[in-house]
């Protein structure tokens, strides 16, 4: 059975991007358009990874990632910042909250499957 991953970001061109790139490797895909729709869908939807954007409407991937390790089913799943962010604050930030990993857009598709394989086995 495929491992299926959540992408959120609120660019649709990203979020296919990350999707053709992740469909193409053998993953299944759930796509949001922010942290909040990201939460909505963790409530029905069992994911075995989250790539988030940082910086999102709504609710950003800080405060998705904290909601996300609220929920039993998603408290020990690898969460993956995806973000133009590449400061060391923002890391730690992201880390404290719950972050496995951290990819600085722009990044090229076979590095982020890379990280994937990596992290989910």
């Amino acid at each position: 059975m495929a491992k299926i991953i959540m992408t959120a970001d609120d660019s649709a061109s990203v979020r296919q991007m990350v999707s053709f790139t992740l469909k193409q490797s053998g993953y299944e895909v759930v796509e949001a358009v922010d942290g909040k729709d990201a939460l909505q869908k963790l409530g029905s939807t069992k994911v075995d990874m989250i790539i988030t954007d940082l910086n999102m409407p709504n609710l950003d991937g800080i405060g998705l990632i904290k909601g996300a390790r609220a929920l039993p089913a998603c408290k020990f799943i690898p969460i993956i910042m995806l973000t133009t962010e590449s400061q060391e604050s923002k890391k730690s930030e992201g880390k404290s909250a719950g972050a496995t990993g951290w990819i600085v857009k722009p990044f090229k598709p076979e590095q982020r499957i890379a990280v994937v394989k990596k992290v989910l086995g």
